[in-house]
């Protein structure tokens, strides 16, 4: 058997490689290394030297990995995945929990309830970097090196773990000054009569789908704004300008202080989904994600934070 250990130069050898065959450029894979493009060129041909084959075809407007490139670098990950998952391994048995624990949330839910219970979470465990990025887009776990994602509605990533949080509700809201102007809705139909703050994110835009769990009901609604931006709906909702369909979390701490009245209570946008918390699939998730996934499970024990009592 070799012991013998990877030294430094084939260590860097191997990471310029990897680099370039995620970056697709010499530019790219020196950028992403903090390198200048020489250098990783020259790490790629010291590479090739010593295994006596070539890895790279190289033109002058790019580079391509031949096919023993492309079965290098797939068993070189397999390798590196390896490595990682054996030292999740072994830091899941340690007394402390540390190290950079990766968390994508999603933006406008993620400031308005995670962010200030993440402190909670940070004081218990003070050896613990944590780098999140708060985005409405679809984030690639597994392609982007993130450990762990809260993500809102329907799961299609088969490659990810989920656990599943709490329940997801899009309900109707609208100011009492608007409602007290413009009347209250009885039924769905009613909304073509109003003014609607409309969400281009929902996949049904623009029509409203709202079910009352026997019967569901098409609404194609217009309105004065229109934007993929739920914060700004909010505030238009809340100055009186129109009828909002918006996740409870956003609009639940207006309702609780009589600034939004629900209308339609017996129906909601017909989309499933769920709160969640999702993963890589990897055999032995670190500690710092275990922790995490804890945690965020006895925040929502008790229903989703904006259900209660203290919000």
């Amino acid at each position: 058997m070799n012991h013998d250990i990877l030294d430094n130069q084939h260590s860097d050898e191997i990471s310029a490689l990897l680099a370039v065959a995620s970056e697709g450029s010499f530019v790219a894979a020196g950028r992403f290394m903090q390198r200048h493009p020489t250098v990783i060129s020259k790490r790629i041909a010291a590479l090739e030297k010593r295994l006596g084959v070539r890895i790279i075809e190289r033109t002058t407007r790019q580079v391509r990995l031949t096919d023993t490139g492309l079965q290098l670098v797939q068993r070189l990950r397999m390798a590196m995945g390896a490595i990682q998952e054996a030292e999740q391994e072994a830091m899941a048995g340690a007394a402390e929990v540390r190290g950079i624990l990766r968390l994508a949330f999603p933006a406008a839910m993620g400031r308005q309830w995670l962010a200030p219970m993440l402190p909670e979470f940070m004081q218990a465990h003070p050896q613990l970097s944590i780098v999140i990025d708060y985005s409405e887009r679809f984030i690639d776990l597994i392609a982007e090196g993130f450990d762990v994602a809260i993500r809102i509605g329907e799961l299609k990533d088969s490659r990810l773990i989920a656990k599943r949080l709490g329940e997801h509700r899009r309900i109707l809201c609208a100011s009492p000054a608007y409602l007290e102007h413009y009347g209250v809705p009885d039924k769905p139909q009613d909304l073509l009569k109003h003014n609607c703050l409309r969400f281009s994110g929902f996949a049904t835009f623009p029509e409203w789908r709202l079910s009352n769990g026997i019967e569901t009901e098409k609404v194609s609604v217009t309105g004065s704004l229109t934007t993929n931006d739920s914060e700004s709906l909010l505030e238009a909702a809340l100055a009186g300008l129109g009828v909002l369909a918006a996740g409870e979390w956003l609009m639940s701490r207006d309702m609780q202080g009589g600034k939004l009245i629900q209308i339609l209570p017996d129906w909601q946008l017909d989309m499933q989904g769920s709160i969640y918390l999702v993963r890589p699939s990897a055999k032995y998730p670190s500690a710092a994600s275990q922790a995490f996934k804890s945690w965020i499970e006895r925040k929502f024990q008790d229903g989703p934070p904006w259900r209660q009592s203290d919000i």
